[in-house]
């Protein structure tokens, strides 16, 4: 089955990111090196494409993130900025040499609803304890937002390495420690859109709140199950070329609504995109290299068609 056409509604959206490493192995196993390497490539992709972070989750074998975006272009600048440089990174570490991602990320956009972005922003935050592996969202001991927005921080800092200039240092037979060429990014985070109006204590609250269902939850599942969860000391002892007995295949939504009738608007202006794409599409096939692509498409050979 073809890919569906990248598309962010007129004006931007929020969208939630989701990819997943090949196989599902652990390649993204947490490390408190790797932790602090997945915040520095958020924070130099985040500066370099002006996305705004509004929370991330990343597990051993994928991550989610929630970003606002003005466009596709400025999120597949993003995501191809991110997912290259992750993959060396985690691949380097992991001692893996082969295809690092499954497939391209998944980009689905969240309505302007306040459910809808909440309930996303819950889902993201209870990555890792809503598949029983640790007790609590702040128990995960990989590279998770949660702790930071519980804590009202919105700086994140990490480390990018840069590995040009360890290469140029090993070619002229320098010796040199880990941090030699390491410099100190910031990830900063930003609210929900429907959280923007409220003060940040409010907005500690709720995240709060938040983590509390999640917390609830979880242990009604484990007294349901009698299931106990093997916990971080257990998740960074697994091996990183294992990989999951069965791993979940269902494929993703379009877009996360909280009422019907959003939903019905938001498929409504992607059928208008598609449709207006494959006119000019068939016209461009047809010889008319001046047909009208609509705006926030990747044209086939040509540039990212703006305003």
């Amino acid at each position: 089955m073809s890919r569906r056409l990248r598309f962010i509604p007129e004006g931007g959206a929020l969208v939630e990111v989701t990819c997943r490493t090949v196989h599902g192995r652990f390649l993204l196993r947490p490390t408190p090196e790797l932790n602090e390497i997945i915040v520095g490539i958020l924070a130099r992709a985040q500066q370099r494409y002006e996305v705004s972070v509004c929370a991330f989750s990343f597990l051993n074998n994928h991550y989610h993130i929630l970003l606002r975006v003005e466009n596709a272009e400025q999120l597949a600048g993003f995501m191809g900025y991110l997912n290259s440089n992750l993959a060396r990174e985690a691949g380097c570490l992991a001692d893996w040499k082969e295809k690092f991602w499954s497939r391209r990320y998944d980009a689905i956009v969240i309505s302007e609803e306040t459910a809808a972005q909440i309930g996303r922003l819950k889902y993201v935050l209870s990555n890792g304890t809503k598949e029983n592996l640790v007790a609590r969202p702040q128990d995960w001991p990989g590279a998770h937002a949660v702790q930071a927005l519980l804590a009202g921080t919105t700086a994140l800092e990490g480390l990018w390495f840069s590995r040009a200039q360890e290469y140029g240092a090993n070619r002229q037979g320098k010796q040199f420690d880990r941090l030699k060429y390491a410099t100190t990014e910031t990830l900063i985070l930003s609210p929900l859109p429907c959280w923007e109006h409220l003060p940040q204590d409010q907005q500690r609250e709720r995240i709060a709140d938040l983590v509390r269902e999640i917390e609830a939850e979880a242990a009604a599942e484990r007294e349901r199950t009698g299931i106990e969860p093997p916990g971080p000391a257990a998740i960074r002892a697994q091996k990183p070329h294992d990989r999951p007995n069965k791993s979940k295949k269902s494929p993703a939504p379009f877009c996360h609504a909280a009422s019907k009738a959003v939903r019905r608007e938001l498929y409504d202006a992607y059928a208008w995109f598609v449709g207006c794409f494959r006119q000019a599409a068939e016209k461009w096939k047809a010889g008319d290299l001046a047909a009208s692509f609509p705006c926030g498409s990747f044209p086939p050979g040509r540039p990212f068609v703006t305003a």
